[in-house]
């Protein structure tokens, strides 16, 4: 049978769409299976209620989902696009992680492994039983891309891939065909804790640990209920995911401009959504605007939630007039309960009178308690930056990485 060079499968992944590629083994992992399920006992994984013990320990063994594996192709899409600002008007908007601006990656990434399996298939003469693994899928896909090379664990748990850093979108395909693995990579993020530093509700608890329940990511797309008051007021205009981590790392920052027509938005609303929109937006505006797109899984609710806390984050007064309208019109208790907060954070004693007439009206226990607390809220402090200034990426402080030891 034909043998498969290291450089002939970058070609053939290349030629695929895929731009970064390396190869490990099928074999387990199981020192990650026992890191994630220290992770899960000690609360750094709660609210994923479906990432269980069991399922950490599965996920850690390739050859669970494909028992004649023999190699791991790792794989990644970079999606860097610097090009693309928020637009320079008196809208506040929200912001939408880098990732989510164009199609949904799941399904970006599985037609180009598939493109890639049916190359490998060319080139050597025969079927190749594959799986074609992304995130969602039971395998522990940074831990396979770092032992398979593509890069290194950076201190805020994501993988940083030389030329790219961690704006890649991996992948593996899991096949039976023995193909020698490539080495890993020594990390190189030595004593910078830049990623670590940046996180405003401190969801990076150490180098390479992340408390879920405090990441924005989790709070904005995971999440179904409400957001712990606590945390609100660190959350700036996020309202699907979080960049801040990945625009402050130093290797990042050397990422190369990708030109992907899969990962470009084709309208505002994809990466720069105006707030009081999302808040109007009916279930089928939400489905039209968003279709095919990884928005989708935080549902209308949770992008208007969202949108809610995001607005009494960086608006004014004269947006009290949005926030009043969602709080007696909008359909969804949790939307409320959020706008309830919203128009307090901005101006308590300007929302006062439409808070106290929205209490005697409002039938719903969580969003009457959500009113009280606004009410007897004591007046928040101001950031005394411009009222809703999108912050645009790679303007953030930065430290040199230090040399690894």
């Amino acid at each position: 049978m034909k043998a498969l060079t290291r450089d002939r499968l970058q070609e053939l992944a290349r030629q695929a769409g895929l731009a970064v590629s390396a190869v490990t083994t099928a074999d387990a992992f199981p020192e990650t299976a026992g890191v994630l399920v220290e992770r899960i006992r000690e609360g750094h994984m709660a609210g994923l209620d479906w990432f269980t013990e069991d399922r950490a320990r599965f996920s850690a063994d390739p050859r669970n989902l494909h028992p004649t594996a023999r190699s791991i192709i790792s794989v990644g899409v970079p999606y860097w696009q610097p090009d693309i600002q928020p637009p320079q008007d008196d809208v506040p908007r929200g912001r939408i992680s880098r990732y989510a601006w164009g199609r949904d990656y799941h399904k970006t990434l599985r037609a180009r492994m598939e493109r890639l399996h049916a190359l490998l298939e060319a080139e050597l003469g025969r079927p190749i039983e594959a799986r074609f693994l992304v995130d969602t899928a039971r395998i522990v896909d940074r831990a396979a891309a770092a032992r398979a090379g593509l890069g290194w664990y950076g201190k805020n748990t994501m993988v940083l891939v030389p030329g790219y850093g961690s704006w890649v979108m991996l992948g593996e395909l899991v096949v039976d065909v023995e193909i020698e693995p490539d080495a890993p990579l020594r990390p190189r993020c030595g004593r910078c804790t830049a990623c670590i530093d940046v996180c405003p509700t401190g969801a990076l608890v150490g180098p390479y640990t992340l408390h879920t329940p405090r990441c924005i990511s989790f709070l904005t797309i995971e999440l179904r209920g409400p957001i712990p008051r606590e945390l609100r007021p660190l959350m700036g205009n996020w309202v699907f995911g979080c960049d801040l981590c990945q625009e402050i790392c130093p290797y990042t920052v050397a990422a190369r401009p990708v030109a992907d027509p899969d990962f470009r938005p084709e309208r505002i609303e994809h990466c720069f959504p105006a707030l009081d929109w999302l808040l109007r937006m009916t279930e089928e505006e939400f489905r039209e605007v968003y279709r095919g797109r990884a928005v989708l899984r935080a549902k209308r609710s949770g992008l208007a939630r969202n949108a809610a806390v995001a607005l009494g984050n960086i608006g004014r007064p004269s947006d009290l007039a949005i926030l009043e309208e969602t709080l007696t019109r909008y359909d969804l208790p949790l939307v409320r309960g959020h706008a309830a907060w919203a128009m307090a954070r901005i101006d308590p004693g300007a929302a006062r009178p439409a808070l106290l007439a929205a209490l005697e009206r409002e039938t719903d226990p969580y969003v009457r308690d959500e009113i009280r607390q606004a009410i007897e809220a004591p007046p928040p402090p101001r950031d005394p930056r411009p009222p809703f200034t999108v912050q645009p990426v790679r303007l953030l402080r930065r430290r040199s990485p230090a040399p690894a030891r």
